[in-house]
């Protein structure tokens, strides 16, 4: 019989601390780290040479468990100073942009950098993205993030102005989250290779507009836009509803293909 695969936890590893489902903490376990959380202190460190998964208690008798995070995490951890992409807009962008493995993506407006966070774990270990913004302050928080996530390698930070140009050709995706997405749908367009894919996150119907009326006059096919929205179920023994709260709009999504002239 084939053995099992043991994944132990190693010196510098990241973890996921769960306490409840609104209550989780992303610390990386090293040596002597002692989280201090409002249910006791956690010794982090206990947990090297342990699997996820592992149970924890506390000081004050609190039971959590060291699982093994994932991109999702990593994103909804990441230190921001701007409104990030959310997870459930990011999925659908995947999917409508063909984005996997192996490929080339040019990004413009970086924010914070979940979605090159996002774009980065896509497309690795053969692909790369190249993130364009013009603020070098929040092209230092992507860093930060990305550096936490494992993800620098499969990225190039450009502190540049992606509407006068980009210096990157023949991508196969380019995802755009700025303000004005309108203005770089001809700087897009010559960076894609034939038949490139463009992703655009508009938060209003202006926007939205405006940039599908740039996405024709460019000669692009196959638009679409549209919105995703996540209600959650509340499972529970004879008592199972959708929440009272959702994750409504945050973004409308538009996707389009390049054509020849």
């Amino acid at each position: 019989m084939p053995r099992l695969r043991v994944e132990k936890i190693t010196e510098g590893d990241l973890v996921l601390v769960f306490l409840s489902r609104d209550k989780t903490w992303l610390t990386k376990v090293t040596s002597g780290n002692l989280l201090h959380t409002h249910v006791g202190i956690l010794d982090i460190g206990s947990l090297l040479g342990k699997q996820f998964g592992s149970k924890l208690k506390s000081t004050l008798g609190e039971e959590v468990w060291a699982l093994k995070p994932i991109i999702h995490d990593l994103i909804l951890k990441a230190e921001r100073k701007t409104q990030i992409a959310y997870p459930k807009d990011m999925g659908l962008i995947a999917l409508k942009t063909g984005l996997c493995p192996g490929l080339k993506v040019v990004e413009a407006g970086a924010g914070s950098g979940a979605m090159t966070m996002f774009l980065a774990n896509m497309v690795r270990p053969e692909g790369h993205v190249y993130s364009y913004d013009i603020r070098p302050e929040f092209l230092s928080i992507v860093k930060r993030n990305l550096d936490k996530a494992g993800l620098s390698e499969y990225v190039t930070l450009k502190n540049a102005d992606a509407t006068e140009g980009l210096d990157v050709k023949s991508a196969d995706i380019a995802i755009i989250d700025v303000g004005d997405p309108w203005s770089l749908v001809s700087p897009m367009k010559d960076a894609l290779k034939g038949g490139g894919r463009v992703a655009a996150l508009t938060p209003t119907v202006n926007q939205l507009e405006k940039f599908v009326v740039e996405l024709v006059r460019n000669n692009f096919k196959l638009i679409e836009s549209m919105e995703v929205l996540v209600r959650g179920i509340e499972a529970r023994p004879n008592k199972t509803r959708p929440e009272m709260r959702m994750i409504g709009h945050t973004a409308y999504i538009t996707t389009a293909r390049k054509a020849s002239p």
